[in-house]
């Protein structure tokens, strides 16, 4: 019996066929892929249903080493999160299975060795996810497995349950939050207290950080029991203050769930309870950013193409990596001249991480003001963030590039405005740019401004273009005068 968000089953024939001398087999596949917890997990729950077995799978596919997606920090925290979901597991009485392969064939071998006749997963709205998971069931049900999709695992809302009349999905994100406001929520499920694996499945050996080069040097620890413990004293001491300073840089009251909800250590549908409990503006304003990656992904799975191409086409004419190379090497080195560019992406370098005001500063500065194609930030923001997400991420990007959703595609962000009013003191600033310490505001988000001996005791480059410049240059490429 498929569990509630159940999006659908295919109906292989039972293994038992209908020889009343056979036994019907009582094995389960549980398969992980970014939902890598034991609380509220729809998947695993139905799995368990009337006492059968089941067999918790992951698997290390190589297709996505080949899509460029297993950078070292999302490995790292990867690692993290199996080892402590297979911790968990053993608690319970039970184990991980990891297997290294085709996703598809590796399933089914191991549905195949368990005696499994059903598989459970939850759903994906990449382009490659949805493929994949056609692939699976046609080959479960050539093997008479029955494959059940969860739709209600990674996402509160699932895509496609709200959309507009005259529309697949919506494009603009408040009607959408108003429309989401107001879907009932399943109620989260507890962690099982037993899980029995049957004897006879192989499994390789679980990944490790210890190797992994190229690490960023401050990345968190990944895991389920990391992302409890985190949310839990996040919703205590920082929910109620989140309204007012989520886009403070250097107050940092952000939650930092962003690497547990991409990894599925997790829940969202979880999250949106335990803030709607608490109450509150801080708790309405974080409930928002959780809608908004639900808005993404219905997106994405209306538009699997915008991954890669402009979702709304303002026919740009980007300057590529290569013909704006010196400064696509500044922006992404943090040497920039804009101090507050330059303090994100420092952050992003050391912590695989980078505060979301960041985020976006650092999107306008490299889409617009150097007009750099937004594709060459999102590729190496995906080298990086711990929670590259290619949903939040590329759409995100094409917010601020103007080729997405956002009803006013031609706004430019000033780096210099937007840092006096998200980073006042430069506290921020001084954090990631050591050659600007001994400055405070408001020089220092504008160190150009200094003169002589002062100029030549900073050790800092000057902008590698002037904002007006910037502007102008992008303005006549859009056409705007």
């Amino acid at each position: 019996m498929a569990a509630v968000g159940d999006k659908s089953s295919a109906r292989g024939a039972s293994k038992a066929g209908s020889d009343p001398e056979m036994v019907t087999m009582n094995v389960s596949v549980v398969l992980f892929t970014s939902d890598l917890r034991l609380h509220d997990h729809p998947p695993l729950r139905a799995a368990l249903e009337d006492g059968r077995e089941i067999v918790p799978l992951f698997v290390r596919d190589p297709a996505v080493d080949g899509a460029g997606f297993a950078v070292p920090n999302r490995l790292a925290f990867l690692a993290d999160c199996l080892s402590d979901l297979d911790a968990g597991l053993r608690e319970r009485g039970g184990r991980l299975v990891v297997r290294h392969g085709d996703l598809v064939g590796e399933v089914c071998r191991v549905a195949a060795e368990a005696g499994a006749d059903e598989v459970h997963m939850a759903t994906d709205v990449s382009g490659h996810a949805r493929r994949r998971e056609d692939r699976l069931r046609r080959a479960l049900e050539a093997d008479g497995v029955r494959l059940h999709v969860h739709d209600t695992v990674n996402v509160a809302v699932a895509p496609g349950a709200v959309a507009p009349a005259a529309s697949d999905h919506f494009a603009v994100f408040t009607p959408y939050f108003r429309h989401w406001s107001q879907q009932p929520l399943r109620e989260p499920l507890g962690a099982p207290r037993t899980v029995r694996v049957p004897d006879g499945v192989g499994s390789g050996s679980l990944p490790s950080r210890s190797g992994l080069a190229g690490l960023s040097e401050g990345l968190a620890a990944g895991g389920e029991t990391e992302g409890r413990t985190r949310l839990t004293a996040w919703l205590r001491d920082e929910l109620a203050s989140y309204e007012e300073g989520h886009d403070d840089l250097a107050g940092d009251v952000t939650s930092r769930l962003s690497p547990h909800l991409h990894f599925g250590t997790l829940s969202s549908v979880e999250l949106v309870h335990r803030a709607r409990r608490a109450g509150g503006a801080g708790a309405d304003a974080f409930v928002r950013q959780l809608a908004w990656r639900d808005f993404h992904r219905q997106v994405l799975a209306a538009r699997p193409d915008a991954a890669v191409s402009d979702y709304r086409t303002r026919n740009d004419r980007w300057r590529s990596e290569a013909e704006a190379r010196e400064d696509v090497e500044a922006w992404k080195e943090g040497r920039t001249g804009y101090p507050i560019v330059d303090a994100a992406m420092r952050q992003l370098r050391y912590e695989g991480w980078m505060h979301n005001r960041g985020r976006l500063l650092t999107a306008s500065f490299l889409a617009k003001t150097l007009y750099v194609d937004w594709r060459v930030g999102s590729r190496y923001f995906l080298d990086l963030l711990v929670d590259g997400d290619v949903a939040n991420n590329q759409l995100n990007w094409q917010w601020m590039a103007g080729t997405g959703t956002d009803s006013r595609p031609n706004r430019v962000l000033n780096p210099v405005t937007q840092a006096k009013r998200y980073d006042p003191d430069g506290a921020y600033v001084r954090r990631w740019v050591p050659e600007l310490r001994s400055l405070e505001a408001p020089v220092v988000h504008e160190p150009w401004k200094l003169r002589g001996l002062d100029r030549a005791a900073v050790d800092y480059p000057d902008p590698v273009v002037g904002l007006p410049d910037g502007l102008d240059r992008f303005k006549r490429a859009r056409g705007l005068g």
